[in-house]
């Protein structure tokens, strides 16, 4: 039987400023270590440390553009785009004129296995 779910919870995020982290699918919400997905509304301006994480990051953005960097460059997805960055992969995520944006990944997202830089770098 299908189950509903009811509506996200909201996580706070890391980064320079705030940004607004709505999980519908994931370890937090609904209890799934299988899959996150979570509705991310990030302002202009805002980044995040860098990351080598344990789960495949999808990125689909609705509004305005995600930059994702990577050993070797960077990217710039924009509205109707979206990125895959694969476990192990050194990636930062910024948002230079703010966005909003559908993040999943799999396994779900947890603190334990998202790695950051703890210099910011």
């Amino acid at each position: 039987m299908p189950h509903k779910i009811g509506g996200p919870t909201v996580i706070e995020s890391a980064g320079n400023l705030p940004k607004r982290i709505e999980e519908f699918v994931g370890a937090v919400n609904n209890g799934d270590k299988r899959v996150s997905v979570a509705r991310m509304t990030s302002p202009a301006g805002w980044e995040e440390p860098a990351q080598t994480p344990e789960f495949d990051e999808y990125t689909i953005v609705l509004e305005g553009m995600v930059v994702v960097e990577y050993e070797g460059g960077k990217i710039e997805v924009g509205p109707g785009e979206a990125v895959h960055a694969k476990a192990g992969e050194w990636v930062r995520y910024s948002t230079p004129a703010g966005a909003q944006y559908v993040a999943v990944c799999l396994p779900a997202f947890s603190p334990q296995i998202v790695h950051r830089a703890l210099d910011g770098a």
